[in-house]
């Protein structure tokens, strides 16, 4: 059971309300209707259609789930491949893995932390299907280059976008890019319902067959929209339908996108200013800021500091602060599973590197001034 946050901590990650979320769920309730596909479900869906230009939005009990929607797309055999970064979340991975696919891990670039896109050619082989570049932090992966190398070798791109919901490329939403993409709506996300995803599909040919999945595997929403008089079982699938209480909460947050987004924006903007000069004398890097074609969703803020030691030591003196900072991914395929796969032999000397020194600062959409000011000096009160 998690510990009520005491008095004056700065925790790492923090929900609350944005808008009208407490109203959208009593109505949910009075509506009589708090399973799967009501009417909060379809109104984000919706939104997320049209802000994003994406042919299909679908709801998901989480961002692993939706990726797992996007594997069973795939019709992937034992033996077929699938490119993931590997400074990635588990389940950017295992997704695939659960479908019988090798996962073959790339490694990322040193500066945004993404896929590096010149890595990817020389990974593909006769039984690589599909290529999974998570946009990290929220800043936009090299979309045009690793398209233009998926289209040549006949690959889909199915975006991780976790991390990056309303950022963008080049004037493109991320999420709109691939054939197919994941959201997250955990709580530690810039959107949340507490657990939650969806599933974006650009594909048009893709579109019947993801409802189909997503409904256990029946034409149950065909049957709900008046197309067949009763459903049956057609193909392979699972319980992904997230509650519409989840929905109603999720809406309310979507509806407020433009405030999130600002004070996201806010927070980043602070610690990058107040903390710039302190960092650069330190041999300490920040997060870069984005080139100006792709805009970023803010989603953290981190140091790169010299070393894992001198990270440990910084985490302990923040705790002893009351301010909570976490370390992030560790490298997959150094992990018990991906050595499974052979990640022993994978060539990834950037993620292993950056993975011992990465720290996270508390980050979340209702943080106070005076809690980053807080932040902020204890940081610069630290000595390695």
């Amino acid at each position: 059971m998690r510990k009520e946050i005491p008095e004056n901590f700065i925790p790492f990650n923090k929900p609350g309300l944005a808008g009208k979320e407490l109203e959208y769920i009593s109505r949910a309730l009075e509506a009589g209707h708090i399973s799967g596909n009501g009417i909060f479900t379809g109104q984000c869906q919706a939104l997320l259609e049209k802000e994003l230009s994406v042919g299909r939005a679908l709801l998901t009990t989480s961002c692993t789930h939706a990726l797992e929607i996007s594997a069973i797309l795939l019709d992937l055999s034992p033996g077929d491949e699938v490119i993931v970064p590997s400074f990635t979340f588990v389940t950017t991975a295992l997704a695939f893995v659960m479908r019988g696919a090798r996962p073959v891990f790339i490694d990322i670039r040193p500066d945004t932390l993404n896929l590096d896109e010149d890595r990817l050619e020389n990974l593909i082989t006769g039984r690589t299907r599909a290529v999974v570049p998570v946009h990290y932090g929220g800043v936009a992966c090299e979309m045009e280059k690793i398209m233009e190398i998926a289209r040549r070798r006949g690959l889909t791109v199915v975006e991780d976008n976790a991390h990056g919901l309303f950022g963008s490329y080049r004037g493109r939403p991320l999420g709109s890019i691939g054939e197919l993409a994941a959201l997250s709506f955990h709580e530690t996300k810039n959107f949340s319902c507490g657990e939650g995803g969806a599933l974006l599909v650009n594909n048009p040919e893709l579109v019947e067959r993801a409802e189909i999945i997503r409904e256990k595997g029946t034409d149950r929403s065909r049957m709900f929209r008046g197309e067949v008089d009763r459903y049956t079982w057609l193909d392979l699938g699972s319980s992904y339908i997230p509650s519409d209480l989840l929905a109603a909460f999720l809406l309310a947050q979507l509806e407020e996108r433009e405030k999130i987004r600002a004070g996201r924006r806010r927070i980043w903007e602070y610690y990058y200013r107040n903390l710039g000069p302190w960092a650069e004398d330190r041999d300490i890097r920040l997060p870069p800021r984005p080139p100006p074609d792709r805009e970023p969703s803010h989603h953290l803020f981190y140091l790169l500091l010299p070393s894992s030691r001198i990270r440990e030591k910084l985490i302990l003196h923040l705790r002893d602060r009351r301010i909570h900072s976490v370390f992030h991914y560790l490298p997959l395929h150094l992990s018990p599973m991906g050595r499974r796969f052979g990640g022993e032999e994978a060539d990834c000397p950037v993620a292993e590197e950056i993975s011992g020194r990465l720290l996270r600062l508390p980050f979340y959409n209702d943080m106070k001034i005076e809690e980053l000011q807080r932040v902020v000096n204890a940081v610069k009160d630290f000595s390695a």
